[in-house]
This record gives structure tokens, C-alpha cells and sequence, in this order.
């Protein structure tokens, strides 16, 4: 992966972050613990096969940007009770990282998580990261009005909370639709990969667009490229 001029980022003063497979690296697998709890969510409000259950959640994800949407909207079903079921997981998976805890801390100006999840569980996994600290809010599934990433709304909303000028801001993420609506805002795009581009993933949809025009850089290791771009 090619590391970024620091040129590239003298003008950004906003860092914002996704979570999930972002601040941590795909291969720590906490998201998979998520993944069956929203299958077991599935299987036992509709009383539905494990296959069955699966194939829907993955359905909703793809249509509707989370699982969680979509129960909303065919399902009428309490948000709240689905995030403290589905974030009821072990966070000892994730490892302390005190060099991205540093490389964070070195950047200028504020930094956010800006994630699909709850605050909850943003607060557990940076904890666990040993990063929490270095972060100045966190921008969540609540805070969103449960309206998901990629919708160009949710951006606009988390510009507006916090005061976030979009042509100063780099947005990090590992799903390239999610940053489509940035580089329209004119936002610094980073798509985050696996750091074994052999991997087989879960659901290769999900990086359809990961050479589109709207990504500006593609990294596999966050701690190395914010080093260079704070360089």
C-alpha cells in the first residue's frame, strides 16, 4: 500500500473513524461475535431456521445499510433491545494497540468514531484498544436517529452535531460505499483492508467500489498510514 505525502493531509483538522474492522483489523474477529448474535436476534423474533435467519439479516444489511434498520422497518421491533442483545460479546479478542493509541494521539485538531453501532460498544472496544482516551466524541447508531451509514444524511447529521467543516475532515472506513457520501462532502477518503488480501470474505459485496473515484487512499495498516500523514 502506498503511504500518503503529508501534503495530503496539512489542511485536515477533523479525524474521524469508523469502528468495527477499522480502528481494529479485520483478523481480531470481534465482529463476528456481533454477526451470530443478530442471526440468533433473527432466528428467535421469527422463529425462523438458522439458514433462514442468516439469509434475512444479511438481506437487510445490503438494503438497508444495517440488520438493525431493517427489523425496524418490517419488524417494528425495540432498537434498543437489539443493540444490548447483539453487543453482549467478549471484548477480550480485542488486544491493546498503544502504538495506534499514540499515532491517534499525534494527529491535529479533534477525532471522532463515527460508527453504525452504540456508544456502548464503541466505548468497550476502544477501551479494550487502549485508545478511548485519544477520541473527543463518539457519533453512534442513536445519535444518527438510527438512520445508517451510507445514507447522506447521517453524515449531515454528525457534521452538524459537532460543528465538523467537511472540507477539513479525513473520514477511515473499510467499506467503500460508506464513503461515498464523504468524498461528496469533500472529505479525505481512507478505505481500510485486510491485511491478508488472500482473505475469503464474509460478504464480498461489501468491497464492490473499493477502486471507485470516491476512495482516495486504500490502507492495510492504520497506525503506519497515520504516522505518514501526520508526519
Amino acid at each position: 500500500m502506498t503511504l500518503p505525502a503529508a501534503a495530503d493531509f496539512a489542511h485536515v483538522t477533523e479525524w474521524v473513524f469508523d469502528l468495527d474492522n477499522t480502528l481494529y483489523p479485520r483478523h481480531t474477529d470481534l465482529f463476528s461475535q456481533i454477526d451470530k448474535k443478530m442471526t440468533q436476534f433473527v432466528r428467535e423474533l421469527l422463529y425462523l431456521e438458522h439458514d433462514a435467519a442468516r439469509s434475512l439479516q444479511k438481506k437487510y444489511y445490503r438494503e438497508h445499510g444495517t440488520t438493525l434498520q431493517g427489523l425496524i422497518l418490517h419488524h417494528g421491533i425495540d432498537p434498543n433491545d437489539f443493540l444490548e442483545k447483539v453487543h453482549d460479546i467478549d471484548y477480550s479478542w480485542v488486544k491493546p494497540d498503544p502504538e495506534l493509541g499514540e499515532a491517534i494521539r499525534a494527529l491535529p485538531g479533534r477525532k471522532f468514531i463515527f460508527t453504525n453501532g452504540d456508544t456502548p460498544h464503541a466505548e468497550r472496544t476502544a477501551a479494550a484498544l487502549g485508545i478511548l482516551d485519544h477520541f473527543d466524541e463518539i457519533f453512534d447508531i442513536v445519535a444518527a436517529d438510527l438512520k445508517p451509514k451510507p445514507a447522506p444524511e447521517t453524515y449531515h447529521r454528525f457534521l452538524a452535531r459537532h460543528g465538523v467543516h467537511s472540507d477539513r475532515a479525513a473520514m477511515f472506513e473499510d467499506l467503500p460505499r460508506n464513503l461515498v457520501a464523504p468524498h461528496q462532502l469533500g472529505m479525505r477518503t481512507v478505505l481500510i483492508v485486510p491485511r491478508n488480501l488472500d482473505v475469503v470474505l464474509d460478504e464480498v459485496w461489501e468491497h464492490e467500489g473499493k477502486d471507485g473515484a470516491h476512495i482516495h487512499h486504500i490502507t492495510d495498516d492504520l497506525t503506519t498510514f497515520l504516522k505518514a500523514a501526520a508526519a
